[in-house]
């Protein structure tokens, strides 16, 4: 039902169906509605009576739920038959007081949720990500996809980040970081490195598009990724000044015939010479 205006009158009226004994669902969109937190409270109620079947929740691009709306859904969150998969919260309004909140509640019941998406909150920032790795250090979270693009992180965040996920080294398998608006710098990369060279590490995909990095990344990521050539698969380092000297330290990794690098993004990146020598190769 996304980009419909439903409103918060239009979500209420859904929620009797949603409360029914008899209701299957397993799939809800509702993007871009024009909901607040009154919607969130009416949500949270009505799933509460009847949790175990919804699998999946979009609520994305209505930036009037704000915390308070996340503080309602929590209370869905962390009901005993909550066995929602994934949520999407992108673009709501929120900040670091939501991280606390979904922290607390999926400590609770954390081994359901696969995908977390709170992109476009741009002030989520560092101490957001610190409320959050209270959840991703737990040993029952599995969560598999992570996206914090363009929470307005900085190094600070990486380093918070990549301290918890060192606790439980298998989840998550995709972390979205990418941001015009964030500050991560190399700095950031190598702390994320350190967990990146963890044997049990199992990153898929590594998506920093647009982060502030230079050839000094490259420097990291060569090194970490000798250490344990099967992950990631997919590096999405597009829009960054990497040019010609940090392409040809890729170059080198890509050469290593252990490496299982499936995709590299370099998409915008200012190399000339380099492109050629990736193309030749592979």
């Amino acid at each position: 039902m996304s980009k419909n205006k439903l409103q918060d009158s239009g979500v209420k009226l859904l929620c009797a169906g949603l409360e029914s004994p008899n209701c299957r669902l397993e799939t809800l969109r509702l993007e871009s509605c024009g909901l607040s937190e009154i919607s969130c409270d009416y949500l949270a109620a009505a799933l509460k009576s009847n949790p175990s079947h919804l699998r999946e929740l979009e609520l994305s691009w209505n930036n009037n739920l704000q915390d308070p709306g996340v503080k309602h859904l929590c209370g869905f969150l962390e009901s005993p038959g909550c066995k929602l998969e994934t949520l999407r919260l992108k673009d709501c309004g929120l900040s670091e007081i939501s991280c606390d909140y979904l922290a607390a509640a999926l400590k609770s019941n954390p081994s359901h949720l696969r995908e977390l998406d709170l992109s476009d909150n741009n002030n989520l920032q560092d101490p957001g990500v610190k409320h959050l790795c209270g959840f991703l250090e737990s040993p029952g979270c599995k969560l598999e996809t992570l996206r914090l693009k363009d929470c307005g992180l900085s190094d600070i965040g990486l380093e918070y980040l990549a301290a918890a996920l060192k606790s439980n080294p298998s989840y998550p398998t995709e972390v979205d970081l990418s941001g015009t608006y964030s500050n991560l710098k190399d700095s950031g990369v190598k702390h994320l490195c350190g967990f990146l060279e963890n044997p049990r590490c199992r990153f898929e995909t590594l998506r920093l598009e647009r982060c502030d990095l230079s050839e000094i990344s490259c420097d990291y990521l060569e090194a970490v990724l000798k250490l344990n050539p099967s992950y990631p698969r997919v590096v999405d380092l597009s829009s960054h000044k990497l040019q010609d000297s940090g392409v040809k330290k890729l170059c080198v990794l890509l050469e290593n015939p252990q490496h299982q690098i499936e995709t590299l993004r370099l998409r915008t990146v200012v190399c000339q010479r380099s492109a050629v020598i990736i193309w030749q190769q592979h």
